[in-house]
Protein backbone atom coordinates (compact mmCIF):
# COMPACT_ATOMS: atom_id res chain seq x y z
CA UNK A 1 0.00 0.00 0.00
CA UNK A 2 1.30 3.38 -0.44
CA UNK A 3 1.88 5.62 2.16
CA UNK A 4 -1.14 8.07 0.85
CA UNK A 5 -3.21 5.93 -0.88
CA UNK A 6 -6.45 5.03 0.27
CA UNK A 7 -8.07 0.90 -0.11
CA UNK A 8 -10.80 1.16 -2.99
CA UNK A 9 -14.17 -0.85 -2.79
CA UNK A 10 -12.25 -2.89 -5.90
CA UNK A 11 -9.53 -3.89 -3.19
CA UNK A 12 -7.06 -1.62 -5.39
CA UNK A 13 -5.32 1.39 -3.73
CA UNK A 14 -5.84 4.94 -5.09
CA UNK A 15 -2.56 6.66 -5.84
CA UNK A 16 -2.00 9.48 -4.04
CA UNK A 17 -3.16 12.92 -5.96
CA UNK A 18 0.66 14.15 -7.05
CA UNK A 19 1.27 17.00 -9.53
CA UNK A 20 -2.26 18.37 -8.83
CA UNK A 21 -3.47 21.55 -7.73
CA UNK A 22 -6.58 23.01 -6.69
CA UNK A 23 -7.03 26.64 -7.65
CA UNK A 24 -9.81 28.55 -5.39
CA UNK A 25 -10.82 32.04 -6.52
CA UNK A 26 -12.66 34.16 -3.79
CA UNK A 27 -14.67 37.08 -4.24
CA UNK A 28 -16.49 39.59 -2.30
CA UNK A 29 -17.64 43.21 -1.59
CA UNK A 30 -16.46 43.70 1.69
CA UNK A 31 -13.08 42.54 2.12
CA UNK A 32 -13.21 41.56 5.87
CA UNK A 33 -15.11 38.46 5.37
CA UNK A 34 -13.21 37.56 2.35
CA UNK A 35 -9.82 37.83 4.58
CA UNK A 36 -11.68 36.08 6.99
CA UNK A 37 -12.82 33.13 4.74
CA UNK A 38 -9.20 33.06 2.76
CA UNK A 39 -7.46 32.46 6.14
CA UNK A 40 -10.08 29.57 7.27
CA UNK A 41 -9.46 28.08 3.82
CA UNK A 42 -5.65 28.00 4.06
CA UNK A 43 -5.90 26.75 7.97
CA UNK A 44 -8.27 23.87 7.11
CA UNK A 45 -5.34 23.20 4.01
CA UNK A 46 -2.58 23.11 6.14
CA UNK A 47 -4.12 20.86 8.38
CA UNK A 48 -4.69 17.95 6.10
CA UNK A 49 -1.24 17.85 5.46
CA UNK A 50 -1.10 20.23 1.48
CA UNK A 51 1.06 22.91 0.77
CA UNK A 52 -0.37 26.50 0.22
CA UNK A 53 0.48 29.38 -2.03
CA UNK A 54 -1.61 32.22 -0.49
CA UNK A 55 -3.47 33.99 -0.40
CA UNK A 56 -2.78 36.37 -3.16
CA UNK A 57 -4.29 39.60 -3.41
CA UNK A 58 -5.80 40.52 -6.82
CA UNK A 59 -6.76 44.14 -8.29
CA UNK A 60 -10.24 45.43 -7.29
CA UNK A 61 -12.68 45.70 -9.19
CA UNK A 62 -14.30 49.02 -9.22
CA UNK A 63 -18.03 49.61 -10.53
CA UNK A 64 -19.08 53.07 -10.89
CA UNK A 65 -21.97 54.23 -11.48
CA UNK A 66 -23.63 58.24 -12.05
CA UNK A 67 -27.32 58.64 -12.33
CA UNK A 68 -29.02 61.92 -12.57
CA UNK A 69 -30.65 62.73 -9.17
CA UNK A 70 -33.49 64.29 -10.52
CA UNK A 71 -35.70 63.20 -13.70
CA UNK A 72 -36.75 66.59 -14.64
CA UNK A 73 -35.29 69.65 -13.18
CA UNK A 74 -31.76 69.29 -12.40
CA UNK A 75 -30.50 67.92 -15.84
CA UNK A 76 -26.57 68.97 -14.39
CA UNK A 77 -26.76 67.63 -10.59
CA UNK A 78 -25.95 64.03 -10.76
CA UNK A 79 -24.66 61.26 -8.41
CA UNK A 80 -22.27 58.94 -8.26
CA UNK A 81 -21.49 55.81 -6.92
CA UNK A 82 -19.56 52.55 -6.60
CA UNK A 83 -18.92 49.16 -5.73
CA UNK A 84 -15.56 47.66 -5.12
CA UNK A 85 -15.36 43.35 -6.17
CA UNK A 86 -11.96 42.22 -3.88
CA UNK A 87 -10.43 39.21 -4.99
CA UNK A 88 -8.16 36.65 -3.62
CA UNK A 89 -6.33 33.16 -5.29
CA UNK A 90 -5.04 30.56 -3.04
CA UNK A 91 -3.45 27.59 -4.97
CA UNK A 92 -3.53 24.24 -2.77
CA UNK A 93 -0.57 22.19 -4.05
CA UNK A 94 -0.45 18.54 -3.57
CA UNK A 95 -3.80 17.91 -1.80
CA UNK A 96 -4.34 14.98 -0.44
CA UNK A 97 -7.79 13.08 -0.28
CA UNK A 98 -8.43 14.39 3.29
CA UNK A 99 -8.05 17.90 2.27
CA UNK A 100 -10.83 17.98 -0.99
CA UNK A 101 -13.02 16.42 2.22
CA UNK A 102 -12.72 18.91 4.75
CA UNK A 103 -12.72 21.58 2.02
CA UNK A 104 -16.50 20.57 0.74
CA UNK A 105 -17.64 20.25 4.35
CA UNK A 106 -16.01 24.16 4.96
CA UNK A 107 -18.73 26.53 5.77
CA UNK A 108 -17.72 29.96 4.33
CA UNK A 109 -19.37 33.88 5.13
CA UNK A 110 -22.72 34.70 3.41
CA UNK A 111 -21.34 36.95 0.61
CA UNK A 112 -17.92 34.81 -0.45
CA UNK A 113 -18.49 33.84 -3.92
CA UNK A 114 -15.85 30.69 -4.46
CA UNK A 115 -14.49 29.18 -7.56
CA UNK A 116 -12.62 26.10 -7.22
CA UNK A 117 -10.84 24.73 -10.53
CA UNK A 118 -8.85 21.30 -10.20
Amino acid sequence: MLPSGRRLPSGGVEPPMKNEKIRIRLKAFDYRILDQSASEIVDTARRTGAKVAGPIPLPTAISRYTVNRSPHVDKKSREQFEMRTHKRLIDILDPTPQTVDALMKLELAAGVDVEIKL
